[in-house]
């Protein structure tokens, strides 16, 4: 029999038997959260429902910490060595030792709580699962925001269902979650476990994905019905460090259930202040968001908004509940096997990318300072709003998107093709310049802006081909009288590439909602240098009808003003800007015009720049202009009626953009366009 810790307040006490009626229980590890089952298991002591008979750590908790019947051990084995025959084991050590002592709780035929993370990779998981089946014997992990009494309404949201205190949000068409909390130099520091992937040859996988926001994954997971590894069919990762440590402290975790659905999760540990992070709920008639530290949920439709705060189960009072009277675990080890995959997904990927130093701000000094990623919060909204890596976002310190952007043209670095066919399926997925910068590098196109998540760089697409949307975001229809969720959206599709110094052609296929080829295209760039600071850009479409084609746009379904869709050209915000054509200048007398040029200039995050665009010489197409809102520009195809296409005929335009350094005038872009 094991003897209890000489250094022990406690050392002097006998081994005593529980209270009737009450479990028995040790804890293992009382420092960093275990502080919190402390503080939980006295309050339970005080209801007669346990009797901790003994703890066991290292660095023994302070004098009249515990109850005076409480043994202290220096560690799990010597514990269980004693005759405590505890009925439960708490387990809330550093990561890297959950597996074996879990192992040896169940070997010791108690039942099991276990801290989040439950293990450091997918074969200690299996392996655990395999003991505690074994052993017959229950494993309750510790994500608390599980036992949130908001979960069954959230799923009930989930479903399209309303319920008592929710209207429905429709269809959900994907879920998000958003930690953007702040963690400072004395947080890695605190012991040598703090920021590691591996410890020792252990590994250890403490990364804001895996721990310090693993609610975020496990309650977004939950709440799309993904319990086991089974659940998800693929996990995709983008990790980043602006901290000196092992793990990452930002990422972005991208999952697809076996139904389809895209789970999104952007999280930082390098925000600016910290804000409690929450799981978003995405539908076709309105958004849930649900703050798991707080409980509240706040779901917002075209009804209005309501807000209701939850109350939540203890898990071990759940777990005491399980073994007493049969209560289902809210966390069962088995319905952590989602989770595990993701878990196991970031173990095996490549070590994080540090964030170069000029991209970090530091703030405070010392142990106490903190970093912070400049931007980060509207880039994690950007990341939930497409469902994209970091990557894929282009962000400045992120690592390049090599398996879908190429140049545009085999001498010249201004224009980058992207071929979008990764793209979330609301998007519609189709090919798109991004970035096009100006000779002396300014970058005058945007991508998946937070406003406008379908906007997509520079290119050409439609919101409406035959009942299909290759635009991406909603569709507006007449019946409706307003913009609809449908599940109505396209993709243009690569066929073939020829790519040259000076142009580039590509085919490519419109295949509509139903998986039908609609439209072929031949789409061809050209460049012509003009001078030390303009460069022109000529874009040519060729549209076929491959069966008989209605191509339409919001204004030929009602929407006054609206009809985009054609040529678009999507800028980063900028200041000053102004635009003007030949015959009128500002959005209000521009939008809706026919003429023969309009001009955009605007001082941008590089430095000042103009675009001018040509009108197509094939058709007097209007112009669609947005600058109060987003700064974007258009050349309307379909502008208040639709264009009908037969299979087999042919439609095309051509626009020309001079891209060009520096604020030109009006009579310069004259001698442009001339």
């Amino acid at each position: 029999m094991g003897t209890p810790s000489t250094d022990s307040p406690n050392s002097s006490v006998k081994v005593s038997p529980a209270s009737s009626g009450s479990t028995r229980v040790a804890l293992v590890g009382v420092h960093g959260f275990g502080e919190h089952h402390l503080h939980n298991l006295a309050r339970l002591s005080g209801e007669k429902l346990v009797d901790l008979v003994a703890v066991a750590d290292p660095n023994p908790p302070a004098a009249g910490t515990l109850p005076g019947t409480t043994a202290v051990y220096p560690d799990l084995d010597a514990l269980l060595a004693a005759d405590h025959r505890p009925d439960v084991v708490i387990v809330a050590t550093p990561i890297q030792t959950h597996a074996p002592l879990a192992l040896s709780v169940l070997a010791s035929s108690a039942h099991l709580y276990l801290e989040k993370p439950p293990v450091a990779s997918m074969k200690d998981f299996l392996h655990l699962q395999e003991a505690a089946g074994k052993a017959g014997k229950s494993v309750q992990i510790g994500f608390q925001s599980l036992g949130s009494h908001a979960l069954k309404a959230l799923e009930q949201l989930a479903k399209g269902e309303a319920t008592a205190d929710f209207p429905s949000i429709g269809r959900l068409k994907g879920i998000s979650a958003t930690g953007r909390w702040v963690r400072d130099r004395a947080y890695y520091a605190r012991s040598r476990w703090a920021g590691k992937r591996s410890l020792d040859g252990v590994d250890v996988v403490d990364g804001v994905a895996t721990n310090p926001l693993a609610h975020a994954i496990a309650t977004a997971l939950r709440i799309a019905g993904a319990r086991t590894a089974a659940d998800l069919q693929s996990v995709d990762t983008d990790l980043y460090r602006a901290n000196d440590i092992e793990a990452d402290d930002t990422s972005v975790i991208r999952m697809r259930t076996v139904q389809g659905l895209p789970i999104t999760c952007a999280l930082t540990l390098c925000a600016s202040e910290s804000v409690e992070p929450y799981v978003k709920l995405h539908g076709t008639e309105g958004t849930a968001v649900f703050h798991y530290t707080e409980d509240r949920v706040t779901v917002r439709t075209e009804a209005g908004e309501a807000t209701r705060e939850f109350g939540r189960d203890d898990l071990t009072e759940n777990l005491l509940s399980h073994l007493s009277e049969g209560t289902p675990l809210l966390s069962p080890l088995d319905h952590s096997g989602a989770f595990m995959k993701v878990l196991e997904a970031v173990r095996t990927a490549e070590p994080p990318t540090a964030i170069p130093s000029d991209a970090v701000n530091w703030v405070g000094t010392g142990q106490q300072a903190h970093a912070v990623l400049p931007g980060i919060e509207e880039i994690l909204e950007r990341a939930t709003k497409a469902h994209a890596t970091f990557s894929e976002l282009g962000v400045s310190w992120a690592c390049r998107d090599s398996t879908g952007t190429e140049p545009l043209f085999t001498d010249s670095p201004e224009a980058s093709l992207q071929r979008g066919s990764t793209l979330w399926n609301e998007l519609s997925p189709r090919p798109y310049l991004h970035p096009v910068s100006t000779l002396a590098g300014t970058v005058v196109t945007d991508h998946m802006p937070v406003d406008h998540a379908w906007h997509l760089g520079a290119g050409f697409a439609l919101q409406d081909v035959n009942g299909t949307n290759f635009w991406g975001g909603r569709s507006y229809r007449r019946s409706a009288g307003r913009y609809v969720d449908l599940e109505d959206h396209g993709r243009i599709a690569f066929q073939s590439i020829d790519r040259g110094p000076g142009k580039t052609t590509l085919d490519l296929q419109w295949i509509g909602a139903d998986g039908s080829a609609l439209l072929r295209e031949v789409r061809s760039f050209e460049r012509t240098s003009i001078d030390h600071r303009t460069w022109r850009l000529d874009i040519r479409t060729e549209l076929t009808g491959v069966v008989d084609c209605s191509l339409g746009s919001p204004g030929s379904h009602g929407a006054t003003g609206s009809g985009y869709g054609g040529f678009f050209w999507r800028l980063p915000a900028n200041g000053s800007a102004r635009v003007f054509s030949s015959t009128a200048e500002g959005e209000p007398d521009v939008h809706g015009t026919v003429a023969p040029w309009l001009a955009w200039t605007g001082d941008f995050d590089g430095g000042p720049a103009t675009l001018v665009f040509g009108a197509p010489a094939e058709s007097t197409d209007p112009w669609f202009v947005r600058l109060n809102q987003y700064p974007a520009v258009g050349s309307a195809l379909a502008w208040d009626s639709p264009v009908d296409l037969a299979a087999g005929q042919s439609l095309s335009r051509t626009i020309t953009v001079w891209i060009s350094d520096g604020t030109l005038t009006p009579e310069e872009i004259e001698g442009l366009v001339a």
